[in-house]
Parts: structure tokens; C-alpha cells; sequence
């Protein structure tokens, strides 16, 4: 018979997304394993987190002040700002240590068949951010899947009258990619988006 704490701890472990039930047996186990002070560790950062990090007034990213790091940058550049669809496409993006500006992020793309549409994102906040602000250029950074085209498509739409500048991020083939092994719809963007060298 396995204990019932560790039992509940497979399957809240279980709950992660990603996490299977055998993943959830090996970190479980892991966690048994560990000094004491690492599970009391663990367990307080879980509480910090949820305790602590909220949005960031400003551009809804993730922070435990009123505005994030990157909102309190200066050195960032005022007159661009992409819009992503989540935190974790944020993070991605500045790994590659080439964009400079701000950043908005939707929390979501629009689905009608799930229900999601524009009052569920943080589309008005993008709007009301707009007003009176440096902005030059929108960089519309969603995924290139039907939902994130179709939130790109109906933000261009809602911000092409403001007389922005409304660019979206490049799409064909991965960095050491084989054409032959692309699909007709990745060739398709990647001829449509070629640039002149």
C-alpha cells in the first residue's frame, strides 16, 4: 500500500500539463528523496508564487510589482510594441536578444468555438495603452496557427486606423529546416515573405 500523502502528491504532480502519472511517480519519489529544507523549499516558492506574482498594470505581463521589469526599463525603445499572445511567448522572444521595445501580452488569442472572444483578451488595454503614447510600430507576434492569424488580422484592423505602423513577425522555415520535408502551406509563407538581400 502506498501512503496517502504521497499518493496525493503523485496526483496533484499528475495536474501539471505535461506530466503523466509515471512522471508524476519519479518527481514525487524525487521530492521524498531530497533533504527536508528542499520540500520546505519547494513548498514556499509554490506559495510565493501564487502570493506574489500578479500582472503588470501596464503591459499584463507577469510580475510581483505594480509594473515589470521591462515596463520600468528605460533603456527600452517607447515607439515599438509587440503583441504576444502569452508570457511564456514574451520570454521566447527576448532570449533572442533582438527586439528592444515594449511588449503587450493578450493572455489568449481569439476561438470563437471555445469562446473566446475580444472582451476575454486584453485587447481594450492595448487600445487605452495607445492613447497618448510613443508607440510608432505594433509588432503583432502571435502564433501562425488559424487563431493566431485570425487575432493578428483582427488587430491590424483596429489598429491600422490609428495610423500605426502594424508589422507581423516573419513565417516560413525553421533555422536548418529541409524544403523537401516542409509542408505546402510553411514553403507557401516563407516565398510570400521572402526579403530582398
Amino acid at each position: 500500500m502506498t501512503p496517502d500523502p504521497l499518493n496525493r502528491l503523485v496526483a496533484q504532480l499528475a495536474k501539471l500539463p505535461g506530466i503523466g502519472e509515471k512522471t508524476a511517480q519519479r518527481l514525487a519519489f524525487h521530492i521524498l528523496r531530497a533533504s527536508g529544507d528542499y520540500a520546505v523549499e519547494l513548498a514556499q516558492a509554490i506559495r510565493e508564487v501564487k502570493e506574489k506574482v500578479h500582472l503588470c498594470t501596464r503591459c499584463y505581463s507577469l510580475t510581483d510589482s505594480d509594473l515589470c521589469g521591462f515596463c520600468r526599463d528605460t533603456r527600452r525603445d517607447e515607439r515599438s510594441l509587440c503583441v504576444v499572445e502569452t508570457f511564456a511567448d514574451l520570454m521566447a522572444l527576448e532570449k533572442t536578444r533582438e527586439y528592444k521595445g515594449r511588449y503587450h501580452v493578450l493572455h489568449g488569442v481569439l476561438s470563437p468555438l471555445e469562446g473566446i472572444g475580444p472582451d476575454q483578451l486584453r485587447i481594450k488595454e492595448l487600445l487605452e495603452r495607445l492613447t497618448d503614447s510613443r508607440v510608432e510600430e505594433i509588432i503583432l507576434a502571435t502564433n501562425p496557427d488559424v487563431e493566431g492569424e485570425a487575432t493578428a488580422l483582427y488587430l491590424t484592423r483596429l489598429l491600422k486606423p490609428l495610423g500605426l505602423r502594424v508589422s507581423r513577425i516573419a513565417q516560413g522555415l525553421p533555422m536548418g529546416g529541409d524544403l523537401e520535408y516542409a509542408d505546402q502551406a510553411t514553403l507557401a509563407k516563407a516565398l510570400s515573405a521572402r526579403r530582398e538581400l
